[in-house]
């Protein structure tokens, strides 16, 4: 699933459950000491899925422990991101050669839970996704913008060592598939805080991706939105 949402040159391995065999390194197994059976299962699978990425870029497996912030830290050279929830388990890798930054994310396709959309969403973002769900009502419009944050940060912060809140990132979704996340830093960014991606919607999973090309961002032109209600 989530290699459709994905550029050329960027490689993707994903699982539905943790049946498969997952062994961890042992710095991967003493980071998940002491936690539930069904976390450390969780973890395993979405690092098998990481080192099968590598392995397709031609690299050695390695252990993938968390960095500043929680992101996995990747080999030198290579860029990469992983998600998970509820029956699924995902990861996603590019030579940063030749992608500078990637982040995914996926969630049940569900409506958020009660009041977790008001904290997260501008009230221009939040009559931005009225005029969605009023035009396209089957999508979980309010998941989707949550994981489409999501991964704007993930692709955001191990570029820049920033922590953001999803309060300082203006999101505007296209009814085609892709996304516009515009980052608010407290300082000038280091980067360019402009990240366009992709996002899918199936009955059970929301994907969502962002990649950037190594040159730059390469901003593809968005199908024109639906503007009522959009954010500036």
């Amino acid at each position: 699933m989530i290699e459709d949402i994905l550029p050329p040159g960027v490689t993707s391995s994903e699982a539905f459950d943790d049946a498969a065999p997952a062994p961890l390194f042992p710095a991967e197994a003493a980071l998940m000491a002491g936690r539930r059976a069904r976390r450390r299962r969780q973890f395993a699978t979405a690092r098998a899925c990481a080192r099968r990425c590598l392995a397709d870029l031609g690299r050695r497996p390695v252990a993938l422990l968390p960095g500043p912030g929680g992101a996995p830290r990747w080999p030198s050279g290579v860029v990469g991101s992983i998600t998970h929830c509820e029956g699924y388990r995902a990861a996603v890798a590019a030579p940063a050669s030749a992608v500078a930054a990637l982040g995914i994310d996926a969630e049940p396709a569900g409506p958020l839970p009660r009041g977790v959309l008001a904290l997260i969403a501008s009230e221009a973002e939040r009559a931005h996704l009225a005029a969605l769900a009023a035009a396209a009502p089957s999508v979980p419009w309010d998941r989707v913008f949550f994981s489409a944050k999501e991964a704007a940060y993930k692709a955001w912060y191990p570029a820049t060592g920033i922590w953001l809140g999803f309060r300082d990132a203006t999101l505007t979704l296209s009814p085609a598939g892709g996304f516009t996340a515009t980052l608010h830093p407290p300082l000038p960014p280091p980067v360019d805080p402009v990240y366009e991606g992709r996002w899918l919607a199936g009955p059970e999973l929301v994907l969502t991706a962002v990649a950037r090309g190594a040159g730059g961002p390469e901003r593809a032109p968005q199908p024109e939105m639906i503007s009522v209600g959009a954010p500036s």
